[in-house]
Formats: structure tokens, sequence, C-alpha cells
């Protein structure tokens, strides 16, 4: 839910205390989408934008931390991460990348930093993370993507380095057209200087290769580049999805052969309808399934009120996935909330119906 303002997060830190014992008995045994959701110390989880890295046995969820008021809408603190045994309680490991206070870091504290995911590399054995990144005062002009590692899942994290995407290089599916100059020509514009990188998500593939996928263009048009052996660069080899069709918060997953691709328009802070596209190849082509989601006529429009982050599949659960979205409340960011769902399949087509409270046995259900 952002186009010229582009996405952020946000979470809630202080509760009521009636508020606080009704969000612990209720996540003792079920997801409660958009309630306030609380950690083993009995405050709300701070980890907006997110995504989950499995591992060893444990879930850890990554995400933006914000604080109170407009200024949260900028990481004043940087990326929260918490650990999980069984997705309903975590446990707050504390802030995985610091933002820094040298006022020359690309990360300095008041610059943007969105979407945080995590990977692991089985090669280096180092976790990577990948998120947008906006420079310190400069709006969100810079676009870049920001790596950082770390040698245990929960960190801390070394920030390495951040860009502009695949400088220099053509996608595989240019034409010649593409290359020529035109006023609304991104691809063209950022040749050289490197493709624009706002909202993003990663997916390792059966194979152990690595993607990273993201609003380019302006807004206008997905990018998903291979990345490097090691994860932290781009390989080179990069294609465009939706050109022209102005998506963004990407969460991709797949499902047997098939891969699956859920977005939002862009529309600044208002929520809007998903898409879900559906795709023989990481690569393409992309074919859209419409809305994936079920209810009333305002939540299939605006998607549960909340926006895409993630697509999380359960370990241990076949064809389980659960549909991770965000409600931003850009006035005060900490008080954003958390919509999680299961994901059905009607056919081949992922579906995602409204539910006030759900567990883990819907995957059971025949």
């Amino acid at each position: 839910m952002k186009a010229a303002v582009l996405n952020r997060c946000l979470p809630i830190l202080f509760t009521s205390a009636f508020a606080m014992a009704t969000s612990i008995s209720s996540a003792a045994d079920n997801f409660r989408p958009g309630d306030t959701w609380l950690d083993d110390h009995g405050v709300a989880i701070n980890a907006h934008g997110g995504g989950i890295l499995f591992h060893d046995g444990t879930y850890y969820w990554f995400g933006e931390h914000k604080v109170a008021g407009e200024i949260g809408n900028t990481a004043q603190v940087g990326v929260h991460v918490y650990h999980s045994a069984d997705l309903l309680h975590w446990s707050d490991a504390g802030i995985a990348l610091a933002v820094s206070d040298d006022p020359n870091s690309d990360i300095t504290k008041g610059c943007i930093l969105e979407r945080p995911k995590v990977i692991y590399n089985a090669r280096t054995k180092q976790f990577v993370m990948w998120f947008h990144l906006e420079l310190k005062d400069k709006g969100y002009s810079a676009a870049r993507a920001g790596v950082a590692v770390a040698d245990s899942p929960a960190g801390p994290y070394r920030y390495v380095s951040s860009s502009r995407m695949n400088a220099g290089v053509w996608p595989t599916d240019v034409t010649e057209n593409d290359k020529k100059p035109a006023k609304h020509n991104g691809l063209q514009r950022d040749f050289a200087g490197g493709q624009m990188s706002r909202d993003m998500t990663l997916f390792v593939d059966d194979d152990g290769s690595a993607y990273q996928i993201t609003s380019s263009e302006d807004n206008q048009t997905l990018h998903i580049s291979r990345l490097s052996d090691d994860y932290l660069t781009t390989s080179g080899q990069y294609a465009r999805a939706f050109r022209g069709a102005a998506r963004e918060a990407p969460a991709v997953f797949k499902r047997g052969d098939k891969y699956y691709l859920i977005t939002s328009a862009c529309t600044g802070w208002a929520p809007n309808a998903a898409d879900v596209a559906v795709a023989p190849s990481i690569w393409g082509p992309w074919k859209s399934l419409g809305n994936p989601c079920i209810g009333t006529k305002q939540q299939q429009a605006r998607t549960f009120d909340s926006q895409s982050t993630y697509v999380l599949p359960v370990a241990g659960k076949p064809d389980a996935f659960i549909f991770m979205a965000d409600r931003w409340k850009p006035s005060n960011a900490i008080d954003g909330r958390y919509v999680w769902l299961p994901i059905r399949f009607e056919g081949d087509k992922p579906t995602i119906h409204w539910q006030d409270a759900w567990n883990l046995g819907a995957f059971d259900a025949k």
C-alpha cells in the first residue's frame, strides 16, 4: 500500500492491561488476525513488513522495529527478530540489525529500512538479510537493496552494502524497443546506474538457487533477479514481470511444480485488492488468477485492510501456507497490526478466507 510514498510497516508496543491479558490468553490457542500480538514479555511484537526463516526446527520472524508517531515510518532502531517453535508463541530475540549512529552510514538512524527478509546459504553457512533501503532525508529516491550477514540466525547481522540492482545489465527478456530512451522508460534510464528496488522479497528454490523479487521502474514493473551463489549480490540474470502494471508488496511461494506470486496495487498507504499469479517457472510467464481474498466486498477490495509481506510454508505440513500481511497506520507507526491467514486451494488457485480466529489445525481438515 504505497506508490509514491512506498511501503513501511507498523506495530504496537503499549497496550492496556486488559488488552494484554486478553491477547495473551487468546494467543495460547489461536491466531487472531488484526489483534495485538504479544511476545513472551507481554510486549506487542514489533516486526513489520517481515518475513520468516525456518532453521533447525525454529522459526525466526524478522521485521521492521517501529516507534510511535510519524517518525516511526523511518528506521529509528533497526530490524527486530523473534523466535518460535509453534508460530503462535514468540520470544523476543532482540535487534538483529541495528541502525548506525554514524551519519555517513547508509543505514544511519533515520533512514528508511523496509521489508527485511533472511535466507540461509548452505554453501557459506551464512544467514543473509536483504531489505529495501532509502537514504536518510532523501525520500524514496535512492530505491536501493541493502544486504547484511550473520553467522547465526538471530544475528547480530553485519551490514555489507547497498546498491541499485543489475547495473549495466539488460533483463533476459529485453526487446530492442525497451532499450530506446523514452519519457517513461525507467529500464533504459536506470541501465547504467542500476535498476530501482523498493518493495521486495526473497525466495530460495528447491535446488538452492535464490531470487530477489522487487518493485522497480518507479513501481511500474516487477524485477526477478537470481542471486549470486553466496546470496550477497545479483548474478546478472534477471527478468521483468507485470510490465507497467504497477504492482508491489510481492510474496512468492511454490506448490508442487507451480510458482505463485501475491502482489498489491500501488495506492499509497490505502489498502487495495490483492492479486495472485501463477507460473511454471520463477521466470514466468506469469498468469493472473485474480483476487485471492474471499469475504465481504470490502474485505476483498481492501485485502482485509492489509497488504501482503510474505507467504510462509508451514514445516511438516504439505501444502500448508500462511498469508502474512500488515495493516499500516502512518500517523502512528507503532500501532500497525498483523494479519495472518491460512491459504486454501480451489483447484490450482490459492484463496484466502477471513477468519476471526484459527490455528494450524486448519491445515489438517480435509
